[in-house]
Formats: C-alpha cells, sequence, structure tokens
C-alpha cells in the first residue's frame, strides 16, 4: 500500500476511501485490481480497508464496521449502543445484533448494516475515539438497557461496576438525565438491581432468580472467618439463617487461573468448603445449569433452609465488602 495511504488509514482501523487511493496516485483500475486480488476487501461504497488488517482479533472487525459507517455518514454521528459497549469492553448479549449503531443529534436513518439513533448529547455523554466520538460508559449503559432485557442490563451494569468503568453515582445521574427517553425505566430497573460485588454473569443471573423466587436479596461477598482466622469468601450470604450460596460455573474447573489444574482448583475448593460448614455455616452451590427447569427446586430448597432457625453456637464471624467504587470501598 501507499505509504500516504497507509498512514492515513493506520489513524482509522486500516480504514480508507476510493477517493484518499486516488488522491495519492492509484488509478480506478487500480482500485479494482486490488478488490480482485483481495488485497483490499470494500466494506462499504468507496470505503475499503487492507485485507491484512482483518486477519487479526476477530472482534476487531466490528470496530472497523463502525468506522467504515461513521466515514461514510460524515461528522456528527457518534457510536453508541451495543457498538459503544463493545469499544467499551462491556458485556454484550450473545443475541445481539452485529449491526452498528450510532447516535446523531440531527437524523435519524436506517441502512444496510447500520441504524441511527436521534437524540440529544450533552458534552459529558461523548468520549473521543479514533477520529470520531462514542457515547460514554455511562450513557452506553443506560442507552442499551433502555432496549435490552432485564438481567442482561444488570449482567453489564454489575460488570461495569465491578470493574471499576463507572460508579454508581455516575449511572444514576445518567439514568435521570435519560428519563424523557423511551424504555429509560428499564434502566432504572437494572440499576436498582446491580450490584458491582457480583463477580461474574452466573452470580448476577443467579441473584435475579432468587429475587424472581420471591427469596429476599443476599449479601454478597462476604467473608466468612473462624477462631483460626478466614476461611474463605462466599458468593452470597443469608445472615440471620447463616446460609451461603456458591455459584458455581464450570469454567473454573476446566480452564482454571494462574496455571493450575482443574484437579487442584477441585481440591481447594473441597477444603475450603469443608472448613466453611465446620463452622455451622450452611452452603447450597447452584450451578448454571440449576438456573433453568430446575430452579424451582432449588429455590424451594434455599427457601426452606432460609425458614429454618439456625441452631447452635456461630462459631464464626462475616465480614461484608462494600461494591468497588463506593465511599465505604475506598475507606
Amino acid at each position: 500500500m501507499h505509504p500516504q495511504l497507509r498512514a492515513l488509514a493506520d489513524t482509522r482501523l486500516g480504514v480508507f476511501t476510493s477517493q484518499e487511493a486516488l488522491a495519492v496516485g492509484y488509478s480506478v483500475d487500480d482500485v479494482r485490481v486490488e478488490l480482485r486480488t483481495r488485497r483490499w476487501t470494500r466494506l462499504r461504497k468507496g470505503v475499503y480497508v487492507s485485507a491484512d488488517e482483518l486477519r487479526g482479533d476477530p472482534r476487531l472487525r466490528h470496530m472497523v464496521d463502525c468506522v467504515a459507517v461513521l466515514l461514510s455518514l460524515g461528522p456528527g454521528p457518534v457510536l453508541s449502543h451495543s457498538s459503544a459497549a463493545r469499544l467499551h469492553g462491556l458485556i454484550v448479549p450473545r443475541s445481539e445484533p452485529q449491526e452498528v449503531r450510532v447516535t446523531a443529534v440531527d437524523q435519524w436513518r436506517r441502512g444496510r448494516g447500520y441504524r441511527v439513533a436521534r437524540a440529544m448529547l450533552a458534552e459529558d455523554d461523548v468520549v473521543p475515539w479514533l477520529q470520531y466520538g462514542a457515547t460514554s460508559v455511562a450513557r452506553t449503559l443506560v442507552d442499551c438497557a433502555r432496549e435490552w432485557a432485564l438481567t442482561d442490563s444488570v449482567i453489564a451494569f454489575d460488570a461495569a461496576l465491578q470493574g471499576l468503568k463507572i460508579d454508581r453515582a455516575e449511572l444514576h445521574r445518567a439514568v435521570l438525565a435519560g428519563r424523557h427517553r423511551v424504555g429509560i425505566s428499564g434502566a432504572a430497573r437494572a440499576l436498582s438491581l446491580s450490584d458491582g460485588r457480583a463477580e461474574s454473569p452466573l452470580e448476577t443471573r443467579g441473584r435475579l432468580a432468587l429475587l424472581s423466587a420471591g427469596l429476599p436479596r443476599p449479601e454478597l461477598q462476604v467473608e466468612i472467618h473462624d477462631d483460626a482466622g478466614f476461611v474463605g469468601r462466599v458468593d452470597a450470604w443469608y445472615a440471620e439463617a447463616a446460609v451461603a450460596l456458591e455459584f458455581d460455573g464450570r469454567v473454573k474447573y476446566l480452564d482454571p487461573r494462574d496455571g493450575e489444574s482443574p484437579g487442584d482448583v477441585l481440591w481447594r475448593e473441597k477444603r475450603r468448603e469443608d472448613r466453611i460448614r465446620d463452622t455451622g455455616v450452611r452452603v447450597v452451590r447452584v450451578f448454571n445449569e440449576d438456573l433453568g427447569g430446575a430452579w424451582p427446586l432449588k429455590a424451594a430448597r434455599i427457601g426452606a433452609l432460609l425458614a429454618a432457625p439456625y441452631v447452635g453456637e456461630r462459631r464464626f464471624r462475616t465480614v461484608a465488602r462494600a461494591e468497588p467504587g463506593s465511599p465505604a470501598d475506598a475507606a
């Protein structure tokens, strides 16, 4: 590729236009040859990318498509909704379409592979991205939650809070700022149900399943200590009944972190749970499969434990963890 065209394309994830190629000396026939030999890939009418750019991280393809759409639309629109969520590294539902989402203050339109929403954008709603802009994390989460299913929205809120991409005050302000927009009640519900102490989508789904079953909202990420010291941290905790819930995903055992073997992880988990049970705490493990058709039985078991008073001496003490990014967490 011509070095001047390469330098220009490198500022946009490798994307360039036919006019830019012609300006540095390519002819129309040269462009056709590059496309026919598949050294260049056509993204949109008059918008191309070097084929080499698409051979890396598959997740980059959506961002490349975003640049192509923004370049074809001209100045004004900014990346938003699920496209901005992908840019910010937020959790996006697998069912979410790959279409490029942008927002503009002066137009609403739909085209091949993209959708433009018309909405006002406050100055702090937009952050720079390449030569363009994207909605901020807070605005992005709220815009997505206005469209997504409630569970998907709460998962995204939880993960963003847990990952310190946002704090609760920013989310609250973003919800209030969007109170005139369609679907904002869904975002408000997601915010009220969110908890940045959840460390996985399974924990979020499990917590929402507990509430849907009419069970109380548990405390999250509570440390259990005995006379010898720290025993372990449980995912969810009901203090009065001394019931601990552990939301257990297979990935922890099939693909463990830090180079451990699955057997080592399983053994450590067993020793940890045995020690927790030795304190008198009652432990219930909830697996992903439990949240399907078997959930009523699992929920009934948990409910029965909560209804049964804890009997005997409490040979443990607990320490609750604050939500990441909260003033209590900083303290």
